[in-house]
């Protein structure tokens, strides 16, 4: 997570710096230096790391290294690296939080080297010209963004019909028109039935609407999604109920087996760090005997840190339809923005979907620069019940790029003065 985020920033930087002449300034030779852009990742992630143990230390919660493996009556025996096999008794339970890894397709089998996972793709030793992504989820186009933005020809492979396939159709149009205009190849549709490896580099063999194509390239990145880390932990002997590679939990996170609990990647939820520590939160309040009120699932925001930006909360505008509601739907290109136009940053919108019988915001749909610092505004909107009419009159600071959440608002309702 952080690492990643660390090399868009050096991405996006670059970016800036190749375009300063936008900005009426002048820079020559402005290089990427990749190893020095990726031990910048790793010390993000290292002090990051520190800052986790620094906090353990300091709540008193001991922490012991090893491989674990469940067993009857709320124990778990670790391995550690010597071999020596340690049993621990939990009084009031056990968590599973082993989180994920990147899915391994069939006919894509990861070597670490041509073809990766998003593990590798942080930590490669050199830049590759030519890359290919397959899939365009969230990780898919951050990693696709970053190697196009300083310099790797970029070629994306989407078996759905478009990019970014959960977000709202008109995010998806978007954002595959700035890719395109950054000149990174998209092909929807589109799946890749085999890789050769066997030469220098790799030889992609696509199968799309109109034939099987092939593209040359360095290496692959395989970022069709992730599958949990549930085998060898003890699951089947205890008789911990798994559906589609995940553990089933209630509410409160408690599997079929009482005291043990699953939070995070490994239950049918969303796969967003966000989600795991509120999961986490709500899991240890229940077992500490309070009275947590459940995660609300249609409440957590998505973002995705490509440039543009993707941040969403809610329904689509096609699940809205598909719910039975009747809609209002407001729309404000940043192309109008003041603080956009001044940043240059005009790509992008924000979009919000209302409730026409109640004014309630049903979703909201934003791409653009720094979209996911506002996602947060409509994430409240929708826990505290504001109505559209509410969120008009909520004054916001001009220039600003959140105003254009209080004008799609001012779009929907038929009311907007600045477009």
């Amino acid at each position: 997570m952080y690492p990643t985020k660390a090399l868009l920033k050096s991405a996006n930087v670059f970016e800036y710096l190749t375009h300063a002449a936008d900005y009426g300034i002048t820079v020559k030779d402005a290089e990427v230096d990749f190893d020095a852009m990726i031990g910048r990742s790793r010390g993000v992630a290292n002090g990051m790391s520190n800052g986790i143990q620094y906090l353990m230390k300091k709540n008193k919660i001991d922490v012991i290294m090893g491989n674990a493996v469940l067993k009857a009556g709320k124990k778990v025996a670790v391995t550690s690296e010597d071999g020596a096999v340690t049993e621990y008794a939990a009084d009031k339970g056990i968590i599973i939080a082993t989180g994920a890894r990147s899915r391994v397709l069939p006919n894509l089998p990861q070597d670490g080297e041509k073809i990766i996972g998003y593990r590798q793709a942080m930590t490669l030793k050199t830049q590759p010209k030519k890359m290919v992504v397959v899939g365009s989820g969230a990780i898919g186009v951050e990693f696709a963004y970053f190697y196009k933005a300083i310099g790797t020809e970029v070629t994306i492979v989407e078996y759905m019909p478009g990019i970014v396939p959960i977000e709202d159709e008109d995010v998806s149009k978007q954002l595959e028109k700035s890719f395109k205009k950054m000149g990174i190849n998209i092909m929807t549709n589109a799946s890749v039935e085999s890789v050769d490896t066997s030469g220098k580099g790799c030889v992609v063999n696509i199968k799309t609407a109109k034939g099987e194509e092939k593209i040359e390239c360095d290496i692959v990145l395989s970022a069709a999604g992730i599958e949990a880390n549930i085998e060898n932990i003890g699951l089947e002997e205890l008789g911990i109920v798994v559906d589609r590679g995940r553990i089933l939990a209630n509410e409160y996170y408690q599997t079929n087996i009482p005291g043990y609990y699953a939070i995070g990647d490994v239950i049918p939820t969303a796969a967003l760090a966000h989600v795991a520590s509120a999961e986490g939160i709500i899991c240890i309040e229940k077992i500490a005997g309070h009275h947590p009120e459940p995660l609300n699932y249609n409440n957590i925001p998505g973002c995705t840190y490509c440039s543009p930006e993707i941040a969403s909360v809610g329904y689509t505008e096609k699940a809205a339809k598909e719910a039975g509601y009747e809609l209002k739907v407001g729309k404000f290109p940043f192309s109008a923005s003041g603080k956009a136009s001044a940043a240059g940053a005009k790509d992008g919108f924000v979009k919000l979907i209302f409730d026409a019988k109640y004014g309630e915001l049903l979703g909201a749909h934003m791409v653009g620069a720094n979209v996911t610092e506002m996602i947060a505004e409509c994430v409240a909107v929708r826990k505290l019940e504001i109505t559209g009419e509410e969120l008009i009159k909520t004054v916001h600071p001009h220039p600003t790029m959140s105003e254009a959440i209080m004008e799609a608002a001012a779009a929907a309702y038929g009311e907007v003065i600045h477009l």
